[in-house]
């Protein structure tokens, strides 16, 4: 506004710089808070009186006009401020929200499972957002400790009721039931009464139990990718594919479990396709079977936090798909 002040003193008021004085209570709307834009727009207004005064024009229509149209844009700018600062709080709430959800459906892991060691990553294709549809837990059951990895059909919020649905039916089937085959069906079960439609859940599910490896039932999911201490490295493949859950296993090939090898000294990396299926730009899809190397650090969460940043890279662009990862390894004792 300073600005203007000069400019039309220096041009004189046949230029009319006058009406641009506007400008300054339109970015204060913008960017500051009620009371700074009041008291812009009050400067403002002042200024365009004295400045109407000093170039004769308060007594005519132009000088009329120039102090009515500032005079709006300051109202105008601090009820913006208002909708705007009211906005913000609202939206700090949802994140509260959904920060407190997060809490609930995507609890941390823990660190240490029976035998075991686990830690997680979980990245969002929303930049302010906090949770998706993918969804991953561990439970320690009284046959061992058993595991879920999973991809929600869709997103938003339907997605994040859905992954609810499968998390808790898993935490209580887990613990309860004898077999995976069993936790399955109770999943099956829960999605039946919740789903809608052709809509679906890819998921693996794992059983460890020390010495006897590792138990695999996956539906319709991404094989997980084991990781030996030699860095040899393949992906543990289940004999036939599978449907997803939700399509009724009862109709079509129902997965069948498999045992993978898993003893001290081994990692096992499950994730979802925001992992599998990211691309370059050059379309080509992340390489994680050559990403071995990166989850040498003594500290799963750091080995974890270098192939998320090796993934990122690989993309160079924000996401299209939520991409968590859940490493298990196996303690040596």
């Amino acid at each position: 506004m300073g600005s203007v002040v000069v400019v039309d003193v220096v041009a004189g008021p046949a230029i009319g710089f006058l009406p641009m004085m506007a400008l300054g209570p339109a970015f204060a709307g913008l960017i500051g808070n009620v009371r700074r834009s009041v008291v812009i727009g009050a400067v403002a207004l002042a200024l365009s009186l004295m400045l109407s005064i000093y170039n004769s024009q308060v007594d005519n229509r132009r000088g009329y006009t120039t102090l009515i149209s500032v005079a709006g844009v300051a109202v105008a700018g601090v009820a913006a401020t208002a909708m705007r600062k009211r906005r913000e709080a609202e939206l700090a709430n949802v994140r509260s929200i959904a920060e407190a959800a997060q809490r609930v459906l995507l609890r941390p892991v823990p660190r240490s499972a029976g035998h075991l060691r686990a830690a997680v990553s979980y990245t969002s294709a929303v930049a302010e957002a906090r949770i998706g549809g993918d969804l991953y837990e561990v439970v320690t059951s009284p046959t061992g400790v058993r595991v879920i990895v999973g991809d929600v059909q869709g997103k938003g919020l339907e997605a994040v009721e859905t992954a609810a649905v499968v998390v808790g039916a898993f935490r209580e089937a887990a613990y309860d039931e004898p077999d995976l085959m069993a936790v399955g069906k109770r999943l099956e079960r829960a999605l039946a009464r919740h789903l809608l439609g052709e809509k679906f859940v890819t998921a693996v599910l794992a059983e460890v139990r020390e010495r006897d490896g590792a138990t695999l039932l996956n539906f319709g999911h991404p094989a997980p990718l084991v990781i030996r201490p030699d860095s040899s490295v393949h992906f543990a493949e289940p004999p036939e594919r599978a449907l997803p859950l939700g399509l009724d296993i009862e109709e079509g090939p129902a997965p069948e479990p498999h045992l993978v090898d898993f003893v001290p000294g081994d990692q096992m990396l499950f994730y979802t396709d925001g992992v599998s299926e990211a691309r370059d730009r050059t379309n080509r899809f992340y390489p994680l079977d050559e990403r071995g190397g990166l989850l040498k650090d003594p500290d799963p969460d750091a080995a974890l936090a270098a192939v998320r940043l090796d993934l990122a890279d690989h993309i160079g662009a924000q996401p299209h798909d939520d991409a968590a990862m859940l490493l298990l390894r196996y303690r040596d004792q």
